[in-house]
């Protein structure tokens, strides 16, 4: 089979998904360990039979409706090549805008070596981008769950990423006495009857990192209410949140003391990032 009807089988398989022509061409450059220009530029080279088997097998696992991520075991955020597991959610563009803020804030303070802390660090991505961009400050990434600390770290080795490190910890319980410059957060804020869980890739995630009581909102009061006694003076508290969150973290943050409270909308023009500076 050559590459350009292999995608072309593959795109037919896959009809009727979100991007049936974008994942083949993902899936079989990953195979053949290229990238996707080198589709376009030898579309007559014949794929061997077990680089056709593994794309026949790839391409059953997503017209099933398992995550691209998922399949290739990787996917990228920010500048970084980032390694994935159903244990962890799959990083996605719109977090991005929460790593732009947290990188404005930053370059405006006096001092470079700033103290960050990402909780609930899945792969690691919001903490090794930051980590990335602000060589001088020191990075820490906590989750609950085992297999994400060592995925994050796995991540930040892959990155040759130095200073960020992570650790095991339900929320704050393992930071002791710990403060920070900076509190960066994607929690969990999906309505646990949100029919948001039974579509596309949301369907195969981990729904611990997903949903947070009935209003998707008890992580982030939880982290709003704890998280004083682990800023410095003038830090910062930055959320992740669901399109339709923003005016109720906006008062939640208020409501705890924090000024200079805003919302950002994410590239679809919806409500996605607040933030707040502690007294």
């Amino acid at each position: 089979m050559r590459i350009n009807n292999a995608l072309t089988w593959a795109a037919e398989q896959l009809e009727g998904g979100e991007s049936p022509s974008i994942d083949a061409k993902v899936m079989l450059a990953n195979i053949l360990g290229k990238s996707q220009t080198y589709l376009f530029t030898w579309p007559d080279k014949t794929l061997d039979a077990a680089q056709k088997a593994q794309f026949e097998a790839d391409v059953a696992k997503r017209k099933r409706g398992e995550p691209v991520a998922y399949i290739i075991g990787k996917r990228d955020f920010w500048t970084l090549s980032l390694f994935t597991s159903p244990d962890t959610l799959i990083p996605r563009p719109d977090t991005e805008v929460l790593v732009e803020q947290v990188l404005n804030w930053a370059n405006q303070q006096s001092s470079a070596s700033l103290s960050i802390c990402d909780l609930g660090t899945g792969t690691g991505a919001i903490a090794l981008a930051l980590a990335s961009e602000l060589p001088e400050a020191s990075v820490t990434g906590v989750d609950y769950q085992v297999g994400a600390v060592k995925l994050a770290t796995r991540n930040a080795q892959a990155n040759s990423i130095a200073n960020a490190h992570f650790v095991q910890s339900d929320w704050f319980s393992a930071l002791a006495c710990q403060t920070f410059d900076i509190i960066v957060s994607n929690p969990p804020y999906i309505e646990e009857s949100s029919p948001y869980l039974n579509e596309g890739d949301v369907r195969f995630e981990p729904k611990t990192a997903l949903t947070s009581g009935s209003d998707g909102l008890d992580d982030i009061k939880h982290i709003i209410n704890s998280a004083p006694q682990y800023l410095n003076k003038g830090a910062l508290l930055v959320f992740e949140h669901g399109f339709d969150q923003g005016a109720a973290v906006n008062a939640l943050l208020a409501d705890a003391g924090f000024v200079d409270v805003k919302t950002v909308k994410d590239y679809g023009d919806n409500d996605r990032v607040t933030l707040g500076q502690w007294q």
